[in-house]
């Protein structure tokens, strides 16, 4: 409220007419029923939209601007939503968010409506997505993931070359392995990498038969990599890495045959390898005979006696005959070094000898003449002539205990394993 200065001659000069008078000449009013000119001027209250004393012929700004120019403010849960929403991050908390600002809103008259309602469909979708990896067991397999890329400290279980020795953080090869320490070889450790191989099917085949097929390629692929199992412990067991269901959805399809304890009371020392990279010729050579002798007896019927299927023995018998004729000349046509040279060719007379024994049980046309001439031959191929052999070429001189020598005429037991 303005107040007007006080009358006198203390009046403010300047080019503005004094208060009460006209800011511009008046014009004759017509006569009426009202008194013609100039209603009085007096020393009045003025209102407050009349003139300052001071006020030119318009209005001055005040200091500031008026309050009701302000623009209506976002809502911040409804942009928290929105963030929370687009990045997926916490579904569940941008969706509460959504809901709260909507309420929020209506109730103070903020904006961001639409960002609210963006941020609760974009969250509705991530906890659909959520819930569905949580059903199927991806989000395991992605924290799982992560802790492997955040660690950095171990090496995938899957990402292991044949060869290399590693740890396992629990100790035992069994159950669900995602990462190992690679360790040496020359020290001690839990396993050592033999041989992989990928599976060819397009579908996950299923825990069991998965198991099955890697145990049953781990077991032949073993003897590419031991070759001199002669060298090899006997609480030495194979094992297995294997795809999971969900690594399979990725494309996952490798499996990693492994040695390691048998008992899992201890570890292994030392590597087991001993195959082309590692082995001299005159020891390949004779490894690769040795090897191919083992295939051929290791193929004997399923048939517990050999009465329930005499036809599929002799059948066998024949197959192991042919391969041990071919050995019997094959290895003396290798040069070995002169201190092995001698053993071997006497090692070749007794693989010839057998061959023939093999060739008359393939000819046999009953059990008992079978039997007869398969204990002849499993004799001349008894694991302990090959001692003298072994020890000159520098290979182990120790026959495992499967291989203690002879079979049975009754054909219960098998002569898989025998080397010569």
């Amino acid at each position: 409220m303005a107040i007007p200065p006080p009358p006198g001659p203390q009046q403010p000069e300047g080019p503005y007419p004094p208060p009460g008078t006209p800011p511009y000449p008046q014009a004759p009013h017509p006569q009426g029923p009202f008194p013609q000119g100039p209603y009085p001027q007096g020393p009045y209250q003025q209102g407050p939209y009349q003139q300052s004393p001071y006020a030119g012929p318009y209005q001055p700004w005040g200091q500031g601007y008026s309050p009701y120019n302000r623009p209506v403010p976002f809502n911040g849960l409804a942009i928290a939503a929105l963030v929370l929403g687009v990045l997926c991050f916490l579904p569940a908390v941008g969706l509460v968010l959504g809901i709260a600002a909507l309420v929020q809103i209506k109730r103070r008259g903020e904006r961001g409506k639409g960002m609210a309602v963006a941020g609760i469909v974009l969250s509705s979708v991530g906890v659909v997505l959520l819930a569905l990896m949580v059903a199927t067991g991806g989000a395991r397999d992605f924290w799982e993931g992560f802790k492997d890329g955040a660690g950095g400290s171990g090496d995938s279980a899957f990402s292991l070359e044949v060869g290399e020795c590693f740890d396992t953080p629990s100790g035992s090869l069994k159950g669900l392995a995602v990462d190992v320490d690679k360790v040496p070889c020359s020290g001690g450790h839990d396993a050592e990498v033999f041989a992989d191989f990928e599976m060819s099917e397009a579908d996950y085949p299923g825990d069991d038969a998965l198991a099955d097929e890697a145990d049953r390629r781990c077991s032949v692929l073993r003897n590419t990599y031991a070759m001199d199992s002669w060298a090899v412990p006997e609480n030495v067991g194979v094992y297995s890495f294997t795809p999971t269901s969900q690594s399979w959805l990725r494309g996952d399809r490798e499996v990693s045959c492994l040695f390691g304890d048998a008992d899992e009371t201890g570890g292994l020392t030392g590597s087991l390898r001993k195959d082309r990279l590692t082995l001299d010729s005159d020891q390949y050579s004779y490894l690769s005979s040795a090897a191919a002798i083992d295939n051929a007896l290791a193929a004997m019927p399923d048939a517990e006696y050999i009465d329930d299927d005499l036809p599929g023995y002799k059948e066998w018998a024949d197959q192991v005959s042919k391969t041990l004729a071919g050995e019997a000349d094959g290895l003396p046509a290798h040069r070995f070094a002169p201190g092995a040279a001698k053993p071997v060719a006497a090692l070749a007379k007794d693989l010839e000898r057998s061959a023939k024994e093999w060739v008359k049980a393939a000819d046999a046309q009953d059990a008992d003449t079978f039997s007869a001439h398969y204990e002849k031959a499993l004799k001349l191929i008894d694991p302990r002539k090959a001692v003298t052999t072994r020890k000159a070429l520098g290979l182990a001189t120790t026959p495992p205990e499967d291989h203690g020598g002879g079979g049975t005429g009754s054909g219960g037991e098998d002569g898989a394993g025998i080397e010569v």
